[in-house]
C-alpha cells in the first residue's frame, strides 16, 4: 500500500471545467469550495500533476459553480478545450476547516480501524455519488470496502494520529 503525499504537497481538487461560457473564452466552473466564488482566491490554479495552468477571476455565480475569465484563454475554442480538466490547488493553500470538517485529501492514507482498536485497512478515495460521501478503503490483501462517511458509522476521526474508526455496523455495511 503506497502512502499519500506530505500534507504540504497535497492537491486538492477545488473545481472543474463544466463547459465554455460565450466566445471570449470564459469558462464555467462546477466547483468543490463551500463558497464556489472562491474558487479563485487560492492562487493560479493546478493540473493533477501539479503544473500551474492559470489564475482566474470570477465573473459571475451559475448553476453549481461560477463563471470565470481565466488567465491565457481568449476565445471559445480554447474554452472548450478544457471541458472535464480537474483544478487542483496545494492543501497548504487552503483554510484550515471547521471543527468535525474534513478536506477529503486529509482523510487519503488514514488507518481504518474497528472497534477495538485492530487496523482493517486504509482510507485509498472519498466519494461523493449524490447520496452523500461515502469512504472507500482497502486492507492489506487489496480487498476494498465502501461505508458511507456519517457520524453514525464512522464516529471517530483522528487526523492528528492518523486514524479513524468504524462503528460495528459499518463493517456490515462493507462486507
Amino acid at each position: 500500500m503506497t502512502e499519500s503525499a506530505p500534507f504540504d504537497e497535497r492537491l486538492v481538487c477545488v473545481a472543474a471545467v463544466a463547459a465554455a461560457h460565450g466566445v471570449r473564452g470564459a469558462l464555467k466552473l462546477k466547483t468543490f469550495t463551500e463558497d464556489p466564488g472562491n474558487v479563485g482566491a487560492y492562487g493560479p490554479l493546478l493540473d493533477e500533476t501539479g503544473r500551474e495552468l492559470f489564475a482566474v477571476r470570477v465573473i459571475a455565480p451559475a448553476k453549481g459553480g461560477v463563471v470565470v475569465a481565466a488567465e491565457g484563454i481568449s476565445d471559445r475554442d480554447a474554452a472548450e478545450a478544457l471541458r472535464g480538466l480537474r483544478l487542483f490547488v496545494p492543501r497548504a493553500r487552503l483554510p484550515e476547516p471547521e471543527d468535525d470538517s474534513f478536506y477529503y485529501e486529509d482523510l487519503l492514507g488514514l488507518v481504518v480501524e474497528d472497534p477495538a482498536g485492530r487496523a482493517i485497512g486504509r482510507v485509498v478515495a472519498v466519494h461523493d455519488f449524490g447520496a452523500g460521501e461515502v469512504l472507500e478503503y482497502r486492507d492489506e490483501a487489496g480487498r476494498d470496502g465502501m461505508v458511507p462517511f456519517t457520524t453514525t458509522l464512522v464516529p471517530e476521526v483522528d487526523l492528528a494520529a492518523g486514524r479513524l474508526v468504524l462503528a460495528p455496523e459499518a463493517l456490515e455495511v462493507a462486507a
